[in-house]
């Protein structure tokens, strides 16, 4: 049995409209206890025995929405005193017409959450010795909100669940549910707790970001997976804050049959690559490739798949802190440590390495990233000593060969039309420009107003591509420039 103890202390996800609205009593608008409401939904789809305690301060009364939320089953009402123990026991039992048997008391030391609840001095208040709730203290308790704002998700789950395994209570507070707090050591714990009550697997490789004044979310595996949302994985992600959330339509294998209308479309592509048999595709690329192939072999270049060891990681960890700049531009894996390359390196994921080697070292590597019905060349690089070994042309060589023994028909490398080197070094290797629907799903007004307005797409997609290719040397110099003065900046310091 999971045990849970959420404080309801905040009405809102943010914290200054809470202060606002709780100190002028106001309760309400679309997002109250929006946070709340996602918690117990999760905690409705869990399979496994969930048993959560809710403790709501009288600023915070559960509304109709989320009562139906909390069936008696799996959640419990419970009080969080702020003020007055009798007086608010009574304004809970009569808003929810729940039975009531704990209580926690809200803690107001600093000086705004004395301002906000009007308990002018830090000392909780008394309870009464005859009061008729049970304390939830005597619990053993873990502060979730807390171990995740101190601890990467993998290492929070790792301790999370050695302390399920002594059934200790889960503790934490909604708001800190997507955020991060910066005056108490708080959040964001969702990713964690999903994985603790097995839920949200659709949501587990989505990401929102800020774009102007709207955010917009995306599925990082949209190429190696077919997306077609649904109505409730369209209101997850809203519920989640993003405005927007777009995805690709993967017409070499699933076209999407009759969109609605709702739906606004934009023109995509990638390089893709059809493979039959490793020789058919040595037999289709031009002369020039086939000659650097060889070249790689003549100058001493072995490619063979790689375990992901920590060997392995030790190898791309000094080839991304090689240079910090490529392609004439700043390289964004510069810098990384040696943990966080082993810690991507050895994730369990369903990928391929391959490594370049001279000599026993590794001096270049592509990371195939395996889907349904298409394959992924995620990233290929080399050290920058070893260029004139042509070690790329041997890893894509390489790589079309094990895709071709796995029976893997598709392969994808990147997109067309970002930068002419690389878009001529994909065309040599036999990828061809294949068209693709991008859709944008509008979720909320911002959303709408953005797609009207075609805040939606990306600059770069929105450029013709004469003037595209011109403004690239134009980004390249600025790039260079911001890492150059960074670097200078930390080598004075």
């Amino acid at each position: 049995m999971i045990k849970l103890r959420i404080d309801v202390d905040y009405p809102y996800p943010s914290r200054i409209r809470s202060f606002i609205y709780t100190a002028l009593g106001i309760g309400m608008g679309s997002d109250y206890l929006k946070n709340s409401k996602i918690l117990a939904k999760m905690i409705n789809e869990s399979p496994k025995q969930v048993k959560a305690y809710w403790f709501f301060t009288s600023k915070t009364i559960p509304d109709r929405e989320l009562l139906e939320l909390l069936d008696e089953d799996r959640h419990e009402v419970a009080l969080h005193i702020a003020n007055k123990p009798y007086e608010e026991l009574r304004l809970l039992r009569k808003s929810t017409g729940r039975k009531v048997r704990y209580y926690t008391v809200h803690g107001t030391a600093r000086f705004f959450a004395r301002i906000m609840w009007k308990r002018w001095k830090a000392k909780t208040p008394k309870i009464p010795e005859n009061y008729p709730l049970q304390s939830f203290y005597e619990y053993p308790t873990l502060d979730l909100d807390v171990l995740c704002h101190r601890c990467n998700t993998e290492k929070a789950l790792e301790i999370a669940n050695a302390h399920l395994e002594k059934e200790d209570v889960l503790h934490f507070h909604p708001i800190w549910l997507f955020q991060r707090g910066r005056m108490n050591d708080r959040g964001p714990y969702y990713e964690t707790l999903r994985a603790i009550l097995k839920v949200d697997n659709e949501l587990q490789r989505l990401v929102i970001r800020k774009k102007a004044f709207f955010k917009m979310a995306t599925d990082v595996r949209e190429y190696e997976r077919s997306v077609i949302p649904t109505k409730e994985f369209l209101e997850k992600i809203r519920l989640r804050g993003a405005d927007i959330f777009t995805f690709i339509e993967r017409k070499w294998c699933c076209p999407i049959a009759n969109p609605p209308d709702s739906w606004v479309k934009t023109t995509d592509n990638i390089a893709l690559l059809t493979i039959t048999t490793y020789h058919e595709w040595l037999k289709s690329v031009g002369k020039k490739t086939r000659n650097m192939i060889r070249k790689a072999e003549k100058s001493g270049i072995r490619t063979a798949e790689a375990e992901p060891d920590d060997k392995l990681a030790e190898g791309i960890w000094k080839i991304y802190n090689e240079t910090p700049i490529r392609q004439e531009r700043s390289f964004p894996h510069y810098g990384v440590s040696l943990e966080a390359v082993k810690t991507g390196v050895l994730s369990p994921r369903n990928c391929t390495y391959i490594g370049a080697y001279y000599q026993d070292e590794l001096t270049g590597f592509v990371q195939l990233d395996h889907g349904d019905n298409l394959t992924v060349m995620s990233q290929i690089l080399s050290l920058q000593k070893h260029w004139d070994k042509a070690i790329n042309n041997a890893l894509v060589a390489k790589a079309v060969e094990v895709c071709a023994s796995k029976n893997i028909k598709w392969l994808m490398y990147g997109r067309m039309g970002n930068h002419p080197t690389l878009d001529n070094f994909k065309q040599n290797n036999g990828c061809v420009k294949f068209e693709l629907t991008r859709y944008y799903v509008p979720l909320t007004r911002k959303g709408k107003i953005a797609t009207r307005l075609g805040a939606h797409r990306e600059m770069k997609d929105a450029l013709p591509q004469s003037i595209k290719y011109r403004l690239i040397p134009v980004y390249n110099w600025i790039s260079r420039t911001r890492v150059r003065i960074k670097l200078g900046s930390k080598q004075k310091l």
